[in-house]
């Protein structure tokens, strides 16, 4: 039992040398970091780092009961084999049923401004995707967009580098990985479809699970930090979905993808303001849908604009941030062959509300959604939104 205790204290002071400070609510999108950044940054006391986040929802819609959920919880580790090799993971619990493995990474710096990085990792497309802690984003749900258009939390497995060329303020990424899978078998001879309208991409993910690779995609971004207070970003992922060897030979199981990202970032006193734009097209998928029955669009659009004000004076360390977010997103931007539009998903959500950072690393957030869609017969119901937040 001594033994057992002594092993705990042991553990237990390791992971509080370990810490890392966070910069959550950092206003300046030059400085903001993510986790797997903040494991990197060398701001550490020991090679073990220890971190998480999580967040506890409630969301009402209109005229249905509310859930409460325990949405998600992301343990962090790092460890620093060297001054230029380190390894980081995030091991995360949704719901308090499923775990998962969101990143997984060796890094290697080979030089000034250039890493090279291998295993698991995020798709560099768009904001949320690399930046969803909960303390760093306004709303207590993801924006929509960051559902449907691009499937956060996107990652897949690959190789690659990224760095910064401080000379000319400009941040990379460029890597080769797996791609999404877009049909399987269904075990009676028939072929199942894991794209589908509604929700685009989202169902073909992989997430590192025994994931099939028949062809590379090739994913990269580019960050601008020239100008004060303000951080552009251009992504792009392109390349053709993957199948398994007894699906691939059908035609119409594997479609071609090209995603293009535009995102920017701004704060200026005690106001802030983030934009994004992305669009995919897809092709094939005319047979696709013939194949699989499914009804795949064959082009991607959604965008936001949203702006935030601090309510309370600079140079306070709580920050209580009014906001609201104007975002639309199509999955059936296009459809191909005899498939029909369908209005439905066509989305438009407003949403508006507060986010109280109480210190750094501890949030809550309530808002209100005003949402619909293109369809004349369908209803959307609007929905009230609480959070609390953490990330350490």
């Amino acid at each position: 039992m001594k033994r057992i205790t002594l092993l705990f204290l042991m553990f237990y002071s390791g992971i509080l040398l370990a810490q890392t400070k966070t910069d959550s609510i950092t206003l300046d999108p030059q400085k903001q970091i993510n986790a797997a950044q903040r494991l990197l940054s060398g701001n550490y006391a020991s090679a073990v780092t220890v971190g998480a986040y999580g967040e506890v929802l409630y969301n009402q819609p209109d005229g249905s009961s509310g859930e409460l959920d325990v949405q998600r919880l992301v343990l962090l580790f790092g460890y620093r084999f060297s001054d230029k090799v380190q390894f980081v993971t995030e091991v995360e619990f949704e719901h308090v049923e499923e775990v998962f493995v969101e990143q997984a990474f060796v890094n290697y710096n080979v030089a000034n401004g250039v890493n090279l990085r291998g295993g698991l990792m995020l798709v560099p497309m768009g904001i949320i995707n690399e930046f969803h802690e909960p303390t760093t984003f306004n709303g207590t749900e993801r924006p929509g967009m960051d559902n449907v258009i691009v499937p956060t939390t996107w990652r897949e497995i690959g190789i690659g580098a990224t760095g910064r060329i401080n000379s000319i303020s400009l941040g990379y990424q460029a890597y080769i990985f797996n791609g999404f899978k877009s049909a399987e078998s269904d075990g009676a001879g028939g072929i199942t479809g894991l794209l589908k309208g509604s929700n685009g991409l989202r169902g073909g993910r992989q997430k590192g699970i025994k994931s099939t690779v028949s062809s590379p995609t090739f994913s990269a971004k580019i960050d601008y930090y020239g100008i004060p207070g303000l951080r552009l970003g251009l992504s792009g992922y392109f390349g053709k979905t993957q199948a398994d060897d007894d699906v691939k030979e059908f035609d119409g199981s594997r479609i071609g993808i090209s995603m293009l990202g535009f995102d920017a970032r701004y704060a200026y006193g005690r106001f802030t303001a983030r934009g994004q734009f992305v669009n995919g097209w897809l092709s094939d998928t005319e047979q696709y849908n013939n194949l699989t029955d499914q009804d795949l669009g064959s082009a991607l659009q959604g965008w936001y604009l949203e702006g935030a004000f601090n309510l309370i004076p600079q140079g306070k360390k709580q920050k209580l941030f009014a906001f609201a977010r104007y975002e639309s997103y199509d999955t059936h931007a296009r459809t191909a062959g005899t498939l029909q539009r369908n209005d439905a998903y066509n989305r438009l959500d407003i949403t508006t509300g507060l986010t109280y950072h109480i210190v750094s690393g501890v949030v809550v957030k309530g808002d209100y959604q005003f949402r619909s869609n293109a369809d004349e017969g369908s209803e959307v119901a609007n929905r009230l939104n609480f959070g609390i937040g953490v990330w350490f």
